[in-house]
């Protein structure tokens, strides 16, 4: 398959603008710019892995030619999450069935489950269970895990697990089944398509704190995150400690006071190394997309000559590694628009939708 290369508007050419641009601009304009409207969603509670119940919504065409499930970044809810909204219109309107979700400790989930984010070691678990349910309710297979930033990272974490008949849980004493037991058969899951994943939180954080446009995202997503505590709060106060809430400064900081404890770590550090996808790269055994920028400001560039060496070393990964385009960003120049023959800005959902489409096709 060719894909075309990725070239900005001149004035997006640095990761910070881009990033600033997309997220500005981008949330109060979106809709301005695909002619798809939005699928007729079904809302679907599903239960994911430790029997947590996770709020999503589900849409399925004539004749679908597959599904997507896809969840957002490290805050935020199906309601605001645009940029998850403009893949689903954009992949109904392409012949899939969509099943969009808000994941552990995140808006509607969080109402039904005071169950907190585990950075992908059992919200994979969570995808698989998903696509199950979905299958029963009539979406086909191939099941497509996709996320952008963390979100990103819980679908590699999807499409690493390896399902035995019947296995010990990664991470304590849970059973996981099957995919039959599920209803799954191995060929339903066809991989991954992620956009500016987070690969190593250890190493990002440590860079993000350093940098003034990083202090300042960091401070923006602890605030972020202190509301989801709080409102996690609100709807189950026996389960959260509220004076840990008011203690969390950071991300770090939050992790540290309300997510490690309960998952069993002793530090942050092992929570992050546990947790990091770029482990998961060299074994995984699905097709799987990853959609990258070198100048993406939120992560430490050391990573991506790690990244390259690892998706090198296995066939199964598609590495489009790009010199511009920020964090979830790629909005696409009008030049790279017509090379591309994109019907609009969207590089990275124009190749993810492309990729996939060459893939069930």
């Amino acid at each position: 398959m060719c894909y075309w290369s990725y070239n900005p508007p001149h004035f997006l050419r640095n990761g910070v603008a881009i990033t600033l641009y997309t997220a500005i601009w981008a949330s109060r304009n979106w809709e301005r710019t695909t002619k798809c409207p939005e699928p007729p969603y079904q809302e679907h509670i599903f239960i994911g892995g430790q029997s947590v119940p996770i709020f999503g919504w589900v849409a399925i065409p004539e004749n679908p030619c597959g599904t997507i499930v896809g969840t957002y970044g490290i805050t935020g809810e199906l309601d605001n999450q645009w940029f998850l909204k403009l893949l689903g219109r954009k992949a109904y309107a392409q012949g899939f069935a969509v099943v969009l979700f808000d994941w552990r400790g995140h808006g509607r989930t969080a109402q039904l489950s005071p169950t907190l984010t585990s950075d992908g070691l059992y919200e994979g678990e969570d995808f698989i269970r998903i696509a199950a349910a979905a299958k029963a309710m009539g979406c086909p297979g191939k099941f497509w895990f996709t996320g952008y930033s963390l979100g990103g990272q819980l679908a590699l974490w999807a499409v690493s697990l390896r399902w035995g008949d019947w296995e010990v849980g990664r991470w304590g004493d849970t059973i996981t089944p099957s995919l039959e037991v599920l209803g799954l058969e191995e060929e339903d899951i066809g991989g991954a398509a992620v956009i500016c994943p987070s690969l190593d939180s250890k190493r990002s954080l440590a860079y993000l704190v350093k940098q003034p446009f990083g202090r300042y995202m960091e401070k923006a997503i602890t605030r972020n995150l202190k509301k989801l505590a709080w409102r996690i709060y609100a709807a189950h106060p026996n389960s959260i400690d509220p004076e840990a809430i008011a203690r969390v400064n950071s991300i770090w900081s939050f992790d540290e006071e309300l997510v490690i404890k309960p998952l069993g770590f002793s530090s942050v550090e092992a929570y992050y190394d546990a947790s990091s996808a770029l482990q998961l790269l060299p074994n995984l055994q699905k097709p799987t997309l990853i959609i990258y920028a070198e100048d993406d400001p939120l992560f430490d560039p050391a990573i991506v000559p790690d990244l390259q060496l690892a998706c090198a070393a296995n066939p199964m990964i598609d590495l489009l590694l790009t010199r511009f385009g920020g964090h979830v960003g790629h909005i696409s120049s009008k030049a790279c628009q017509r090379q591309a023959q994109d019907p609009d800005p969207w590089w990275a959902w124009n190749r993810i939708l492309e990729w996939l489409s060459g893939s069930v096709g």
